[in-house]
C-alpha cells in the first residue's frame, strides 16, 4: 500500500489508535511502550502485514527533528530548577564528557572488530552515544519509579541535555568521513561554537519568550500553547542559522520558561505533555515504517557484540569517568550506567549518513536500529528490578511529589482567605503573573466594586481589591501574605 494524500489521514489515525491501544496494555507484560510503537510501525511497513511502502529518509529525518523539538521543549518545561540545581554539574558532565567517552570507546571497538575506518567507527559511536530523552522520560514516568538521592533528576537532566552533544559529534564525525583530509582537531572550534552559542541563545530566547507570552494579550486561552509552539521553532531555527546547537537552545529555553511565571502556564504545560506523547508515537511509527527487517538480519551478529559492549563496558566507562570528581556511592553510579537507554534519537541521527550518501550508510543505520531496539528491550524492561537490586529504589509511599508534579496537580485546596489589597500596596497595577505567588496557591476570585471577577494571569490588581485565595496548607498561605507584602491579621497568626 502506498501513502497518498487521499489515505494518509486514515492510515495515520489508524496507526495512532493501534499504538495507543498497544501502549495501554504493554506494561502488563513488562514491555516498554516505545517498543510497541516501533513494532506497530514495522508490522505496518512494506515487509509487514500492512504493506505500507515508505522509503524516504529525508522525510523521516524532518519528522524526527520536529518531534525532538517538542520532546526536548516539553522535557525542559517539566524540569524544575530547584530539583536539578544540586545535580547540575553532574548532569552537565554526563551530558558532555559521558557522551564523548561513550562515543570514542564504541568507535574504537567498532573499528577493531569490523572493516570500518576509524572515522566510520567514531561516527557510529557518536550516533549511539546519548541516552534518549523520549525513552528515559516515558519509561521512568510510566514505571513511576521512586529513586534515592536525586537519581531521577540526574537521569532526566542527562537525557534531556545530552542529545545536543551527540548531534554535534554525529555531524562532526560525518564531516570527517566525507572529507577525510580534515584533521580531527578541526571539530574543536565547531564544538565551542555549537555549545556556547546554543547555550547563550537558549537563555536569551527563553527570556524573550517569557516577555512575549506575558506581554501579548490574546483573546483566547487556547492560543497561548500555539504561541509557545511558534516561539519554540523560532528558537531552534534561529539558533541553527546562527551556528549554534538548536536542540540545546530549545531545551534550555523550555527550562527557563518552566521555572518562571507565565500566563496560562498549566495550559501550556499540559498541551506540550500531550504533544510530546504524540510526537513520540509519530516518531517511532515513522522509524518503524522506514526500517526493513530483512536488512537487520545480516547485522544481528555484529549488532549483538556492539550492544553488549555499549551496555556493559562503554556506558559504564563513560559514566564512571565523567563522575570521577563527584562524591557518589558506587551503586548509584552503576544504576546511572544501566539507565543508558537508546531509543529513537540514535535512529534519527542515523539518517544523516544515509542522506550524505557515504559507503556504509545502510549498514550503520541497520546496526543503530538493532542496538537501540536491544537497549530499550533489555534495559527498559529491567529498570525497576535493577533499582531494587542495587538498593536505590524507594517505597512508593515514601515518594515525594516533584515541584512540577505539585504545580500540575489539581489537589484539594483546604485553606481559604480573603485578603484586602491596600491602596499603597506594591501589587497595585501589576498583573497576577507578575506577582511572586506560591505555586500551590490560586486566586479563585476577586471582589471589586461589589462585583466578582474570575481572574487569569493577565488580570491587573487594583487598590481595595478583595482577593479570595485558596491554598493547600497554612505554610503556603504565609507565602501568599509574604509575596503581597501584607501582614496577616491577629486571628491568622493564632492559627
Amino acid at each position: 500500500m502506498s501513502i497518498t494524500i487521499e489515505n494518509i489521514l486514515l492510515i495515520g489515525s489508524l496507526l495512532l489508535f493501534i499504538s495507543i491501544l498497544a501502549g495501554k496494555t504493554s506494561y502488563r507484560f513488562g514491555v516498554p511502550t516505545l517498543v510497541l510503537f516501533l513494532a506497530v510501525g514495522i508490522l505496518s511497513g512494506s515487509e509487514g502485514i500492512g504493506g505500507i511502502y515508505f522509503n524516504d529518509p529525508q522525510l523521516a529525518q524532518f519528522i524526527g527533528i520536529v518531534a525532538l523539538n517538542f520532546i526536548l521543549f516539553s522535557g525542559g518545561l517539566d524540569t524544575s530548577w530547584k530539583t536539578i540545581k544540586p545535580v547540575m554539574w553532574q548532569g552537565i558532565s554526563l551530558s558532555i564528557l559521558g557522551v564523548l567517552f561513550t562515543a570514542v570507546s564504541v568507535g574504537a571497538f567498532v573499528w577493531y572488530i569490523t572493516d570500518f575506518t576509524i572515522y566510520e567507527g567514531l561516527l557510529l559511536g557518536a550516533i549511539v552515544s546519548s541516552t534518549d530523552a523520549a525513552a528515559v522520560f516515558s519509561i521512568l514516568r510510566a514505571k513511576n519509579l521512586a529513586l534515592k538521592s536525586n537519581l531521577r533528576p540526574t537521569l532526566e537532566l542527562e537525557s534531556g541535555s545530552n542529545d545536543p552533544m551527540a548531534y554535534f559529534l554525529t555531524i562532526a564525525f560525518l564531516g570527517l568521513v566525507v572529507n577525510q583530509d580534515q584533521s580531527i582537531y578541526s571539530i574543536i572550534p565547531l564544538f565551542l561554537q555549537q555549545i556556547l552559542i546554543g547555550a547563550a541563545l537558549g537563555f536569551i530566547f527563553g527570556k524573550l519568550s517569557k516577555l512575549v507570552i506575558n506581554r501579548i494579550k490574546l483573546d483566547f486561552e487556547g492560543l497561548y500553547p500555539v504561541l509557545a509552539i511558534a516561539l519554540m521553532f523560532i528558537v531552534f531555527s534561529a539558533t541553527d542559522a546562527l551556528g549554534g546547537n538548536g536542540f540545546l537552545a530549545v531545551y534550555l529555553s523550555g527550562v527557563y520558561l518552566g521555572n518562571h511565571n507565565i500566563i496560562h502556564k498549566k495550559t501550556i504545560m499540559r498541551m506540550f505533555d500531550g504533544l510530546a506523547w504524540l510526537m513520540q508515537i509519530v516518531l517511532f511509527l515513522t522509524l518503524g515504517l522506514l526500517v526493513y527487517p530483512s536488512h537487520i538480519v545480516p547485522v544481528i551478529g555484529v549488532g549483538i557484540f556492539i550492544s553488549v559492549f555499549l551496555i556493559f563496558i562503554a556506558r559504564p566507562l563513560g559514566v564512571f569517568l565523567s563522575l570521577i570528581f563527584f562524591k557518589m556511592k558506587m551503586r548509584r553510579r552503576w544504576y546511572i550506567s544501566w539507565v543508558g537507554l537508546r531509543g529513537a534519537v540514535p535512529i534519527v541521527f542515523a539518517t544523516y549518513p544515509l542522506l550524505a550518501g557515504i559507503e556504509k550508510a545502510d549498514m550503520i543505520f541497520n546496526i543503530v536500529f538493532f542496538v537501540s531496539l536491544t537497549s530499550v528491550l533489555i534495559q527498559g524492561t529491567t529498570l525497576s528490578v535493577v533499582a531494587r537490586w542495587l538498593h536505590v529504589a524507594l517505597p512508593m509511599k515514601a515518594k515525594q511529589k516533584s515541584p512540577v508534579d505539585a504545580f500540575m496537580a489539581d489537589g484539594a485546596k483546604s485553606f481559604l482567605r480573603e485578603i484586602n489589597i491596600p491602596e499603597q500596596n506594591h501589587s497595585v497595577g501589576k498583573r497576577i503573573v507578575e506577582l511572586q505567588f506560591p505555586k500551590k496557591a490560586i486566586i479563585a476570585m476577586i471582589s471589586r466594586d461589589d462585583q466578582f471577577i474570575t481572574p487569569n494571569g493577565n488580570t491587573v490588581i487594583e487598590a481595595d481589591d478583595m482577593l479570595v485565595v485558596l491554598t493547600e496548607d497554612h505554610r503556603t498561605m504565609e507565602g501568599v501574605y509574604e509575596s503581597l507584602n501584607i501582614e496577616p491579621d491577629f486571628e491568622e497568626k493564632l492559627e
